[in-house]
């Protein structure tokens, strides 16, 4: 689920905290990279929770209706419990590990926030899709599939309410957010209804070298602060250091690192993914501010013996 490029930002979030708290915890910053990592999980769960909560509200609400005199929007639908027993949405409400690790985290309470519920619901009776699939009797897994998948791409996830909600919730969620919803569109594509209930409980990490890889790059960057911030001022004369943005400077340091202490990491992967990212959390301009630093480190790291790169797939 977490890829190296998520563990390299969780580090970079770590690192910027303490830049900001003016911390020197080394011991405080592991804590907070060890649970912020964990917290995604936590909101992949929520999110698969909220999915449920959309069914047994589905369900309540055809349970009111059939006990009403006046017909309601539902019952113009020929099958007005068709949502109600879609096979993807039953195949989550009945997952009987995810439901046990919902209440096991605690996270098992939309009960207690019920009004994103209604919203979500209210949303998802309302949209185009929604209407086209009740009104068509039959249906297939593939059809039910397709629907949970539309409604989660283009109701769900970008829900400016249960967005507010979930950064109210934790603020590390903010960046995990994108992350997580794009993981759970892979996680629906990919399923079929002879999927074992365990599915739709992934791995947070493919393995513990990946936990050794965030923590080693943490301490390493955090440790060597001083050495790392000489090597960046010796590579940029015309700029004083203040000047350089704190998240720049951050992903600089940390790319440093990798490219020093890793060495089954080829450079060109470090570089690539620390472009990537400055793309994506920083200013227009930092990539190729960036990527001209690294270019000539490496270039002189070579030229000295210190870049010492072993293992498959490197130049």
């Amino acid at each position: 689920m977490l890829t190296r490029r998520h563990i390299r930002v969780k580090v970079m979030q770590g690192i910027y905290a303490l830049t900001q708290s003016h911390s020197d915890s080394l011991e405080k910053q592991e804590k907070f990279l060890r649970v912020s990592i964990e917290n995604m999980y936590s909101l992949y769960l929520l999110s698969l929770g909220l999915l449920i909560e959309v069914q047994q509200m589905a369900k309540e609400q055809v349970k009111l209706s059939s006990k009403k005199y006046m017909a309601n929007a539902s019952d113009e639908y020929p099958n007005k419990e068709k949502f109600v027993n879609n096979e993807l949405m039953l195949q989550l409400a009945n997952n009987g590990p995810l439901k046990e690790e919902l209440e096991r985290r605690k996270l098992n309470n939309w009960y207690l926030n019920e009004e994103y519920v209604k919203i979500i619901y209210r949303e998802i009776v309302a949209s185009e899709s929604y209407q086209k699939y009740m009104s068509i009797p039959s249906s297939s897994y593939q059809a039910d599939k397709e629907l949970v998948i539309d409604l989660f791409r283009n109701v769900i996830a970008p829900n400016e309410k249960i967005y507010d909600h979930f950064e109210d919730d934790k603020l590390t969620w903010v960046d995990d957010i994108p992350i997580v919803n794009t993981f759970i569109l892979k996680q629906l594509k990919k399923v079929t209804a002879d999927k074992t209930n365990t599915y739709f409980l992934p791995q947070l990490v493919q393995d513990e070298d990946d936990l050794e890889f965030a923590k080693k790059l943490l301490v390493k960057t955090l440790l060597n602060n001083e050495v790392l911030v000489k090597e960046i001022e010796g590579k940029t004369p015309n700029w004083d250091k203040d000047r350089i943005a704190d998240v720049d400077a951050i992903l600089l340091k940390m790319a440093i690192c990798e490219l020093l202490n890793f060495p089954s990491i080829p450079e060109r992967v470090t570089i690539n993914e620390y472009l990537e990212i400055a793309k994506e959390y920083s200013t227009p301009k930092s990539s190729i501010f960036i990527n001209g630093i690294l270019d000539n480190l490496v270039k002189e790291y070579k030229a000295e013996g210190k870049l010492k790169k072993v293992g498959r797939g490197l130049l």
